[in-house]
């Protein structure tokens, strides 16, 4: 410890003894370091916050996807914020540009703004942070400090501008698309629709049904099928009906007066159908007036050979002429049922015919069919797109689905963020202090001096028998003590000039606030 504490005193008395050339070497360092601390520009930063609100105008906005397209559109804006173009409405709309003489000097301001400005979002939070630093060397500290206000304004206007113009921008850029292409397929359906009707009237006027060959000739099958079955169900029941018949006797036994027979009573009927029909409207192309009329026929035709009933034959059974007249009604059925049986096998041979002459004309109308439905499909598509964004792009204009407001506006700095001027001053001085006396005792270790006993009996392996202080007179006093009043001033002029720059700094930063 007591060695520690030797060199120590050691050290100290070396520095002491070549105090001058600390003193000096302090401040040549503090004058440099202070010189280029003076040389490093305030840097002045200014700061506002921005709160985006996603509103939702429509009820069919409240999905996810709108919602994310708008959050999309908001990450856009923010992301082409700092472009060259935005960048330079900065430089222009601000007091940079008395500071710019040239597009090159523009080119430069922007680089420079590129650097100094962020934006930042906060996590799960619609809320942005836009600052920026400005540090002009050369302009006054307070001059510093508006610019960077302004520029952290312009960004904000432009902002909101960018968000509320890009938005009308890109709904009438996409109306008028929308457009074009309701016009370029509303074109081709037309042609369509016209290819369609010139196929229609050349190979589909004159078959029966409606709709293309595959459909038409389905349907016929289906009819064919139903009339098979009902045909046989009227000829089972007009067979039941014969052999009822040919068990039962035409007449009773005794005697009976003239009476109307069957036949003529159901051409009697018949005709009563008939006036009725024609009493409702019906014309002579209505099928049940067609088909009355062949049962007519059929009757009439019955209703000659049958006698008229008198005399004393016998009365006439009645069972049988019920069962005559339920003949003659199977008997017109299974007859019309033979007859549209027939009409729907001419109608499938001729779809055979036209299909089996013109095997591609059954494809040809699947393909202008598959057209048409896809081209009407689109159409309908596009015209419910355009009027969909017609209404969003009007409600977005008169409400602003997106409304940005400005939570805090952009700060005015009374203090520079960067640097620390007075930790740097101090620090050079304290450098400075460092420096002379670690160049002082340095010096002194390139000398070869023995200040204390145990160090010459070290160096000299012998024993030092004592050692002589040093005698001081009056003059040598009196010398020392003027001397020491000229270090006294040194150091005291070091230490005045750094509490002037201390001094001068907060002056300074009082003239900012």
């Amino acid at each position: 410890m007591d060695a520690i504490y030797d060199e120590i005193r050691v050290g100290i008395h070396a520095v002491w003894r070549r105090r001058w050339l600390a003193l000096a070497i302090a401040w040549g360092i503090c004058l440099a370091g202070w010189l280029v601390v003076s040389q490093i520009p305030n840097q002045y930063v200014s700061s506002a916050r921005v709160s985006v609100q996603l509103r939702n105008v429509l009820p069919g906005q409240d999905n996810p996807m709108a919602q994310i397209d708008q959050q999309r559109d908001v990450d856009r804006v923010r992301q082409t914020l700092l472009s060259a173009v935005n960048l330079e409405k900065v430089v222009r709309g601000t007091s940079i540009a008395n500071s710019v003489s040239s597009d090159r000097d523009v080119a430069d301001r922007v680089a420079a703004l590129q650097k100094a400005i962020k934006i930042t979002a906060q996590a799960d939070t619609n809320i942005f942070e836009v600052s920026a630093t400005i540090a002009n060397a050369g302009a006054a500290d307070s001059a510093n400090a508006k610019l960077a206000r302004e520029v952290v304004q312009k960004l904000i206007d432009i902002f909101v501008e960018t968000n509320l113009a890009g938005t009308r921008d890109e709904a009438s850029q996409s109306l008028r698309f929308l457009d074009e292409q309701i016009d370029q397929r509303q074109r081709q359906l037309q042609d369509a629709e016209a290819k369609k009707a010139e196929f229609q009237s050349k190979y589909m006027g004159a078959l029966p049904g409606t709709g293309s060959l595959e459909e038409r000739m389905s349907a016929a099958r289906t009819q064919l099928a139903q009339v098979n079955s009902d045909l046989a169900a009227a000829q089972s029941g007009l067979a039941a009906v014969n052999g009822q018949m040919a068990g039962t006797q035409p007449s009773l036994p005794g005697n009976a007066g003239t009476a109307m027979g069957p036949a003529r009573a159901r051409v009697a009927t018949i005709q009563g159908q008939l006036a009725e029909a024609r009493g409702r409207g019906w014309t002579d192309s209505h099928p049940d007036v067609i088909a009355l009329k062949n049962q007519l026929t059929i009757a009439t035709a019955a209703a000659r050979g049958e006698p008229v009933g008198g005399g004393d034959g016998g009365a006439p059974n009645p069972l049988y002429l019920s069962l005559r007249s339920m003949q003659a009604d199977r008997a017109a059925q299974v007859a019309a049922l033979t007859q549209r049986k027939a009409q729907l096998e001419a109608d499938i041979a001729r779809f055979d015919g036209t299909m089996g002459a013109q095997p591609a004309v059954a494809a040809e109308q699947a393909s202008i069919d598959r057209d048409y439905l896809v081209l009407k499909d689109q159409y309908d598509k596009l015209l419910a797109s355009r009027e969909q964004l017609r209404i969003r792009a009007q409600a977005n204009n008169e409400t602003d689905a997106v409304k940005i407001s400005v939570i805090d506006p952009p700060t005015s700095p009374r203090t520079p963020t960067a640097p620390n001027r007075p930790l740097l001053l101090f620090g050079v001085l304290v450098v400075g202090l460092g420096g002379g006396a670690a160049a002082a005792w340095g010096l002194s270790k390139l000398q070869t001096t023995y200040p204390t006993v145990q160090r010459l009996e070290k160096a000299s392996g012998m024993p030092v028998l004592g050692s002589i202080g040093e005698v001081v007179n009056d003059a040598v006093r009196s010398a020392r003590r003027r001397q020491l009043k000229l270090f006294a001033g040194g150091a005291g002029a070091l230490a005045g000039a750094f509490l002037i720059l201390m001094s001068i700094e907060f002056l300074q930063r009082g003239l900012v606030a």
